[in-house]
């Protein structure tokens, strides 16, 4: 995606931050994604255009916490890397493919993207995107 705007950039890091957070908060890291990214929450990030887009990651993870009747505490943790590279990694496959977080989660679930993360973290984004929906079209 050559023209990925300074506003859907800001998105990326705002979604990666958002992930982060949910670690640094003590959620359990996959229970979170899973929730996140099959949330009402998660569905207006992917719309044109939302008051929640620019809302920050705080007001994003208690709207989803309101959203879920409480996220999981404790349990499985992933490290702040994979977790911010695998929030900004979804909402940058939203613009470059169209897919909704919903769609995007039953290609690369939170498992997925955490195993992923080493040798795919370093890749360009899109080439990431790619190699990632290969690997569920070979399953």
């Amino acid at each position: 995606m050559q023209n990925l705007t300074l506003e859907k950039r800001q998105l990326c890091d705002i979604q990666g931050r958002l992930f982060e957070l949910a670690l640094k908060t003590g959620l359990d890291c996959p229970s979170f994604i899973k929730s996140f990214m099959n949330s009402k929450a998660a569905a207006s990030l992917d719309d044109v255009y939302d008051r929640l887009q620019w809302a920050g990651e705080e007001y994003i993870l208690d709207e989803l916490d309101d959203e879920v009747n409480g996220l999981k505490k404790a349990g499985t943790t992933y490290p702040s890397e994979v977790m911010y590279w695998t929030g900004y990694t979804y909402r940058y496959w939203h613009y470059y493919t169209g897919e909704s977080s919903n769609e995007i989660y039953q290609i690369a679930d939170a498992e997925t993207m955490n195993e992923c993360w080493l040798g795919f973290h370093t890749l360009d984004v899109e080439m990431a995107i790619d190699d990632l929906k290969e690997i569920y079209r070979q399953k």
